[in-house]
């Protein structure tokens, strides 16, 4: 996908996700484009690692920065102890409107990780973007999941982790049951 269909899916996410109650910090977006990439199958081209509070993009964080460049995106303060929100700016719509079939190529996905994250806060994201990302690597400590999430993440309990790694499955039994992934 080229930078300018992504960033169209991007701004796609960013609406869907305030529509569905997320203030989208960056972290949420974050979260929610990890999602739309590794469990929804969206060729966004993204490379996430597991990082202080999940998995998290560099190359994202700097193509928001180029998003913010454009006048597709800008930060809206929000009240302590918040950190900003993002919100589409003025270029965002001639934008879509460019990209119009590339967003409808994944509206479906796009919908679907909105409804099921958009209301998440920034604590049940990283649970449940970790358990993600432990999911899609391969195990080869041979120890349950929950143990290596709790080990790597001290401040998510076995317990957390177990209920972080079962919403994750029941998500992707949802996508699948939709057929938005196989």
């Amino acid at each position: 996908m080229k930078r300018l269909q992504r960033d169209a899916v991007l701004l796609s996410l960013l609406e869907k996700m305030q529509a569905h109650g997320s203030w989208c910090g960056e972290t949420h977006l974050q979260k929610a484009t990890y999602f739309l990439q590794e469990l929804m199958e969206v060729p966004l081209g993204f490379d996430f690692i597991l990082y202080k509070h999940g998995p998290f993009s560099f190359d994202m964080r700097d193509e928001i920065t180029a998003m913010r460049g454009d006048f597709l995106i800008k930060y809206k303060p929000q009240p302590y102890p918040y950190g900003p929100s993002l919100v589409q700016d003025t270029g965002s719509d001639q934008l879509k409107e460019r990209f119009s079939r590339t967003i409808q190529q994944y509206s479906k996905k796009v919908d679907f990780v909105a409804d099921t994250l958009g209301n998440k806060g920034v604590s049940e994201l990283e649970r449940l973007g970790t358990a993600l990302y432990f999911t899609r690597r391969q195990n080869v400590d041979y120890e349950p999941l929950d143990l290596q999430i709790h080990k790597l993440k001290p401040h998510i309990s076995p317990e957390e982790a177990q209920e972080a790694l079962q919403e994750v499955s029941e998500i992707l039994k949802m996508a699948k049951k939709a057929k938005l992934v196989q």
